[in-house]
């Protein structure tokens, strides 16, 4: 073979082979995963080039040259070796083996492999004999024996050899006294009237290659990675290493896959504003894309539909506005507009379906209206007592109940009707929300912590608490965190789980305004908050620094909202009577820009000038709508 110009002599000359294991290099070729040295051969390679045999100094001194492989070395060997093994390159393996004097695996792990996959069982299971001293735990062989019992007892019912496999399990299995839980299901399989039914009731692929490869992978994992290596070992790695740059990378918001062929392996994954910012523009919202300003007073609460298709507006002029989202343009247009919230509207929630949205008002009002979204009309006006301050409500994951309560003292479970089911007595409420388990409800109060509390039982827990009160929170989908905005604080995140602080985020300007935070981007690896700087924030979720500041609202920012099905999408309602619609930025080409900043310039001071002076119309706001946008359009050229 040709191995660098040097001859490949004596099994005493591979360090690697002698070393492992203290076993000898006696070894036998086997479907490309050892081979052994040809000590026969006289001849041997030079630059490619056949020759005689060098003289045995010679030979010495080349072997005195060669590098002894470290163990991360003979490590990567293995891992390539097993990939190209698994590619079908038997040939190719066997050649690095030989030339790096490294060897793939065990010899007896390689014959159980064969033996395996040709479901020799009883040689397989002589084996496990030769396998005992190598494995760490003594019950390992029991449960690697009962495994290979296992599939040799599906495989002969699979045949129709009931008699075969009646004897593997009283005979076999049964005296492991392992799993006897197993056992009994196993003994139900006998009942299978044909194949078909038996690799459904066992949830199995049935004889042959697909079921004896998993096998192996459950085999694999009572064998040290000396012996046998774990299965598809470097794809798992090379996964690992993308998932680990795209969970470290700041800006990186598209649906995650895991499959190496939609990444290349040649270069690290970055997505910088800076360095690949064509590519940041594409996915993150960043940029407003449209302005509503069909409120015509200040816009105190925002929230996407579960399906992503809409977005409803709470506002101080007393109106919920429902918008339609263009799937294919991302434009929003008015759907729906609800009337006489006589107190104006502070917190909204859709019901889990969006059949239904729920309205509540600010602390001094005590009613609450569950509207049917598809029709428009009010299916319920909620009032306990004329004393109650209804301020938050959350949804039961069943669509069929919610939870309301106030800060004077309320803390309801109600039916879609109004009816109350339940109550909790004495509870001050800040923000409510209901987890997936759907008895347990979490409540911010005004002792400036979270509790959770169960329905079903009747008792209550401290979860979070801080040292300044919770204005509001929301979690995340999973259940595990808790983002909470904190007067004179900011946003704080916190482990449900854990019941820890997990980070405190800078830049927010928060004093004892409400302001309502959210999670945000496909895999929920951002935060955005709104501030009373007028800004919208974005964080990524491991990033105490703001990576993004959002400007264009002249007042407060009470409520930032991601949509939940369009990772690009963001809205933020504030004071100011607008709401933005944040989105990937626009391209524009040179030529465009310079035409559009040359009208912007030219016309955008008159046409402030003139709008400024006109009466508060739907085409008022329609011309302060489209000048807005062509301000911005200026802007973000020159951020570009």
């Amino acid at each position: 073979m040709q191995a660098n110009g040097a001859g490949q002599g004596q099994n005493q000359e591979l360090p690697c082979l002698s070393a492992q294991n203290g076993d000898t290099a006696d070894m036998t070729h086997a479907n490309g995963l050892l081979s052994s040295v040809n000590n026969n051969s006289n001849n041997v390679m030079n630059n490619g080039v056949p020759g005689t045999a060098s003289s045995s100094s010679e030979l010495g001194v080349a072997i005195k040259k060669k590098k002894r492989l470290s163990p991360s070395e003979e490590d990567v060997i293995r891992l390539i070796g097993q990939h190209l093994n698994g590619l079908g390159l038997n040939q190719t393996v066997d050649l690095l083996m030989q030339e790096s004097g490294c060897r793939l695996e065990h010899p007896a792990a390689t014959k159980f492999r064969n033996h395996v996959m040709e479901g020799e069982w009883d040689k397989a299971e002589n084996d496990l004999n030769e396998l005992k001293s190598l494995v760490h735990s003594p019950h390992a062989i029991v449960r690697m024996k009962f495994l290979l019992l296992q599939q040799k007892y599906l495989e002969y019912l699979e045949d129709g050899k009931v008699l075969e496999a009646l004897q593997v399990l009283r005979c076999e299995l049964t005296p492991l006294k392992y799993n006897t839980d197993r056992i009994h299901i196993l003994s139900g399989y006998l009942m299978c009237s044909h194949a078909d039914d038996l690799r459904v009731k066992a949830e199995w692929e049935g004889k042959g290659n697909a079921s004896r490869s998993k096998l192996l992978d459950k085999l694999q994992t009572y064998l040290p990675p000396s012996v046998m290596l774990p299965p598809r070992r470097l794809q798992t790695l090379l996964r690992q290493a993308v998932e680990l740059q795209r969970d470290r990378c700041l800006y990186h918001n598209t649906k995650l896959d895991n499959h190496l062929d939609s990444v290349s392996l040649l270069i690290d994954h970055v997505c910088s504003r800076c360095q690949f910012f064509p590519c940041f523009r594409k996915q993150f919202p960043c940029f407003t894309q449209q302005i509503l300003t069909e409120h015509c007073n200040e816009v105190w609460f925002s929230k996407f539909s579960n399906d992503g298709t809409k977005l409803a507006t709470g506002s101080k002029d007393t109106t919920v506005i429902i918008w339609q989202i263009d799937q294919d343009t991302h434009q929003l247009k008015v759907w729906k507009t609800l009337e006489g919230h006589a107190y104006g509207v502070s917190y909204l929630a859709w019901s889990p379906d969006d059949t239904y949205l729920i309205a509540c008002g600010p602390d001094d009002c005590s009613e609450l209206w569950l509207w049917n979204v598809q029709t428009g009309e009010l299916r319920t006006k909620m009032s306990q007592s004329h004393e109650d301050s209804l301020t938050s409500v959350a949804w039961n994951p069943d669509g069929k109940r919610f939870v309301t309560g106030g800060q004077r003292g309320q803390f309801y479970q109600c039916d879609l009707d109004g009816n109350l089911l339940d109550s909790w007595e004495g509870v001050r409420v800040q923000c409510l929300w209901c987890l997936a388990d759907g008895k347990t409800v979490l409540a911010s109060d005004t002792h400036q912590r979270i509790r959770g509390y169960n329905f079903e039982d009747l008792t209550d827990r401290n979860i979070v608490q801080e040292d300044h009160p919770i204005m509001s929170f929301t979690i995340s989908r999973n259940g595990r965190l808790a983002l909470l905005n904190v007067a004179t604080q900011g946003v704080h995140l916190w482990d449900l789980q854990d019941r820890v602080l997990v980070r405190k985020y800078q830049g927010v300007t928060q004093g004892f305004y409400t302001i309502h935070s959210c999670f945000g981007g496909h895999n929920e690896d951002f935060i955005a908050s709104g501030s009373e700087d007028h800004k919208v924030y974005i964080w990524h979720k491991r990033s105490e620094l703001p990576i993004a500041e959002l400007t264009g609202h002249t007042r407060t920012v009470n409520c930032v909202s991601w949509n939940p099905q369009i990772p690009s999408m963001m809205a933020s309602a504030s004071d100011d009577g607008t709401v933005r619609i944040w989105g990937p930025a626009p391209y524009v080409d040179n030529q465009e820009f310079e035409g559009a900043t040359e009208r912007t310039e030219n016309t955008l001071e008159s046409d402030l000038t003139e709008i400024s002076g006109l009466n508060n119309t739907p085409s008022t706001r329609e011309r302060l709508q489209r000048a807005l946008l062509a301000l911005g359009k200026l802007q973000i050229r020159k951020q570009l």
